[in-house]
This record gives structure tokens, sequence and C-alpha cells, in this order.
């Protein structure tokens, strides 16, 4: 499953690149990420956060706690985020690719979340993320203007 989104924003790339390229600060804004503690151990590797996901559709809901890398951070254009689990096990992959680009009247984001596996089935992913997405941008913004 790939879901591409857009907003733009009225605040610096340079705002908007640093806001979203902290895992930590998405729970604000987007309700699937319910929780993002960032769990950094060695200084010298890609900074990791421990994400809980959560998608609800009507009474019915799903959660997926995840390791979370950094794995690009190209400032203030690109940041890549990629489940990196540390247990031995094959896991299906969860990538989320964000992209900041100045406009003349601030900053667009275009993000990219890859799904590769089967938890959500049915469609429940994708049905939650639509509804959020309108959501998510005001939330955006709102916590921009807030920072």
């Amino acid at each position: 499953m790939d879901v591409v989104a857009s907003v733009e924003a009225p605040v610096s790339a340079e705002k908007l690149f640093d806001f979203v390229a902290d895992l930590g600060n998405y729970p604000q804004w987007l309700e699937l990420v319910h929780e993002a503690s960032s769990s950094n151990g060695d200084a010298d590797q890609n900074p990791v956060w421990l994400v809980e996901l959560r998608a609800r559709l009507g009474i019915f809901a799903r959660s997926k706690r995840l390791r979370m890398s950094r794995t690009v951070f190209d400032r203030p254009r690109v940041v890549v985020f990629e489940r990196d689990e540390k247990d031995g096990r094959r896991h299906s992959a969860w990538v989320l690719k964000a992209v900041v680009t100045s406009t003349p009247n601030g900053s667009m984001l275009e993000a990219n979340l890859h799904y590769s596996g089967s938890l959500f089935t049915g469609g429940v992913l994708e049905r939650a993320l639509a509804e959020q997405i309108a959501a998510a941008r005001e939330k955006l913004i709102s916590s921009l203007s807030a920072n």
C-alpha cells in the first residue's frame, strides 16, 4: 500500500522540515501516530523512535508498535523514516518519506507512506488514512503556528 498526501503551510521550508523530521511531533497532528518516543542509543546511529500506530474504523481498532529509524536527512528537503526492528525476525516494511519544497506562500509537504504488510486488511488502513488526511492538514498548520 502506498498513500501520498500533500499540504501547503504558511511557514518557511526550514521550519516545516524541522517539524516533520522529528517523529516525536507526529502525534500532535497525525492521528494514526498515537505515540512516538525517542529511543536513541548509539549517538553515531540514525535517530530512532518507538512508534505506536492506531487505526480506527467505527468500533474496530488495530494497533501496531514499530521501531523506526531516520534513514535519510537532507535538510531542508527530504527526510525518510524506515522500520528498523532489532529482533532478528522478518517484518513488513513501513517507510515514510517527506519532501519539503518552498512555495511563494510558504512551503509544501508531500508525504508518502509505504506499507508492505497485511495487518490492516481489507483497506482498513487506507480508509483510516483517507479520513485523517484532511484533519491532519489543519492540525499540522496549527501545530506549526504554535511553535
